[in-house]
């Protein structure tokens, strides 16, 4: 039930999501939804079940029961997610990931579910960055095929490295070889407060929401999806009134 009031919180903060019209996806009784479950607190794999949980897994089982699905999690890196739902490897993609209009021409995204956003992470003894201009000439980890490391790479004078897992940069960058990060706020910030090695600074520099993705032209799985979500804010303001 926590988990529940959690998820339904978030959802309402997303102010741009609109209702869509009911739609059922009888025939489906198993969605295959790929995740790279390196991004806490939205997606990792508990290291005693083996299972990917987090956000974006309460989410989605909830999404599910409402639909009558069964969950089925299939872990992938987030660079070849994209490629992989278009060979039908699975049916959704739900990975923290940020609705584009380049993943749009591709993909179909579902309603915007969260509102995220890209901070700077520097380790804590740094005192020559505080905001974007200072990582002019720095060494900027990011993680690979994500907006970080599109917003990087389009910034004169940066050296930017890209990582497999936004976890691998930071140890880069606690090893000394990184002099900045640059990252969705909420997953720095679950790092910052576990490992206490690193802080952000200056200010968030994006508004981005987070949406569930399916194969272009799967209007059936997609009205299901969005139906599902809205159901899931109505219940969101069901129980805020309790």
């Amino acid at each position: 039930m926590k988990n529940l009031i959690y998820i339904c919180l978030a959802l309402l903060i997303v102010t741009s999501c609109t209702q869509k019209e009911m739609a059922q996806d009888e025939t489906r009784t198993v969605l295959r939804i790929g995740t790279d479950a390196t991004y806490p607190p939205f997606e990792i794999v508990n290291t005693e079940t083996g299972q990917p949980e987090g956000f974006d897994i309460d989410l989605i089982t909830e999404l599910c029961k409402v639909n009558g699905w069964k969950a089925e999690f299939m872990v992938t890196p987030f660079s070849g997610i994209i490629p992989g739902l278009q060979n039908k490897k699975y049916d959704l993609v739900l990975s923290a990931m940020t609705i584009t209009p380049e993943r749009a021409v591709v993909i179909d995204f579902s309603e915007p579910y969260y509102l995220a956003g890209q901070v700077i992470a520097v380790p804590l003894g740094n005192n020559s960055i505080f905001s974007i201009d200072d990582l002019i000439g720095k060494k900027v980890g990011v993680q690979l095929g994500t907006t970080g490391e599109l917003m990087a790479k389009k910034m004169d004078g940066l050296e930017v490295f890209s990582f497999d897992n936004i976890g691998a940069a930071f140890i880069d960058m606690n090893n000394g070889n990184l002099d900045a990060v640059l990252n969705d706020f909420p997953t720095t910030q679950t790092y910052i407060n576990i490992h206490k090695s690193a802080k952000t600074v200056g200010e968030i520099l994006s508004s981005e929401y987070y949406g569930m993705a399916v194969r272009k032209g799967d209007s059936t799985l997609l009205n299901a999806v969005n139906n599902a979500l809205a159901e899931i804010k109505k219940m969101a303001d069901i129980k805020l009134c309790i």
